[in-house]
C-alpha cells in the first residue's frame, strides 16, 4: 500500500531522514521505533504531505504523492493524526469531528455533503463511545485521553485507507495508552491499514505485525514485531531489558 524509497528530508539546511526506505502492506499494523528526534514525526510529515522531501519517493497505492498537496492525500485515503493531538479546543467535540470530514463538506455551509457522513460519525462514536458522551463539549476541556481519542475520531471522519498516528501514547496514563491501541487493533477489522511512530516500543510490538526501527535518520533494524522484541539491541535500547538479565530469567524460567 504505502512505498517509501530512498527519502531524503529534513527543515532548512538541517537534513533530518537519510536514504530511509519501508513498505507497509495493505491491512497491517506497522510500527516505526526510536528515540525522541530520531525522525520519526519527519517521516510522518513527508508520507501526510506536510513536510516536502528533499529527494526520493512516497508511493499509495502505486501513485507518487511525493510532491501532492497535504489536502490531496488526505481526499486519496491518508489520514495523520499529529504528536500532540492538535484539536481544535474551543470547538465542541462533534464539531471537531465534523472538521475531520472537510472534504466533504459544503462551502460556506457547516453540514453534510453526503449523508455518508453521518455513517462515519456513527463509527467512530462506535469505536470511541466516550466521545459520544462528550459531543456538546468543548474539546479543549476534555482529558488527555479523551483528546487522544477525539484526534484519532476526527481522522477516521475522512475514511482513511492509511491511518498515521505520531506518538499516539505521549503523555497518556498505561490504561489510556492499552485502550488506544486496542481501539486500534479493532480498525483492522474494518480494512484500515496503520502506520504508528513510538518511542513506547512495548505497548506498539505487543499490537504490530512488522516494525522498522530508526536511528538518527537512518532504518537500522526491520522485522515481524515478534522478531523485533525478542531482538538484544531493541530489548536493551527500547524495551529497558538488558541481554544478560533477560537471558538470566529465561534460565530461571527453565529451571522451575
Amino acid at each position: 500500500m504505502l512505498e517509501v524509497t530512498r527519502l531524503y528530508a529534513g527543515y532548512g539546511a538541517s537534513e533530518v531522514l537519510h536514504d530511509v526506505s519501508f513498505a507497509v502492506a495493505a491491512g497491517t499494523f506497522c510500527a516505526l521505533i526510536g528515540a525522541n528526534g530520531a525522525g520519526k514525526s519527519t517521516i510522518m510529515k513527508a508520507v501526510a504531505g506536510t513536510l516536502r522531501p528533499v529527494r526520493g519517493s512516497i508511493c499509495f497505492e502505486g501513485q507518487d504523492i511525493s510532491r501532492s498537496s497535504a489536502a490531496r492525500i488526505v481526499a486519496g485515503g491518508i489520514a495523520l493524526v499529529p504528536e500532540g493531538r492538535h484539536i481544535f479546543g474551543p470547538l465542541t467535540v462533534h464539531e471537531n469531528l465534523q472538521m475531520g470530514a472537510f472534504t466533504k463538506l459544503r462551502p460556506r455551509v457547516f453540514q453534510s455533503a453526503d449523508r455518508s457522513i453521518e455513517q462515519r460519525l456513527a463509527f467512530v462514536l462506535s469505536m470511541f463511545p466516550r466521545l459520544e458522551e462528550r459531543l456538546s463539549q468543548l474539546a479543549g476541556t476534555l482529558s488527555g485521553g479523551e483528546q487522544q481519542m477525539l484526534a484519532i475520531g476526527r481522522a477516521l471522519m475522512s475514511q482513511p485507507r492509511l491511518l498515521l498516528l505520531d506518538e499516539p501514547s505521549m503523555g497518556l496514563a498505561p490504561v489510556i495508552v492499552q485502550q488506544v491501541f486496542a481501539a486500534l487493533t479493532r480498525l483492522r477489522e474494518h480494512r484500515v491499514t496503520i502506520l504508528v511512530s513510538e518511542q513506547n516500543a512495548s505497548v506498539t510490538l505487543a499490537h504490530a505485525d512488522v516494525g522498522h526501527v530508526i536511528e538518527s535518520g537512518e532504518i537500522v533494524l526491520s522485522g515481524s514485531a515478534a522478531e523485533l522484541h525478542d531482538n538484544d539491541r531493541v530489548r536493551e535500547a527500547y524495551l529497558g531489558i538488558c541481554a544478560d538479565t533477560a537471558d538470566i530469567a529465561e534460565l530461571d524460567r527453565s529451571r522451575a
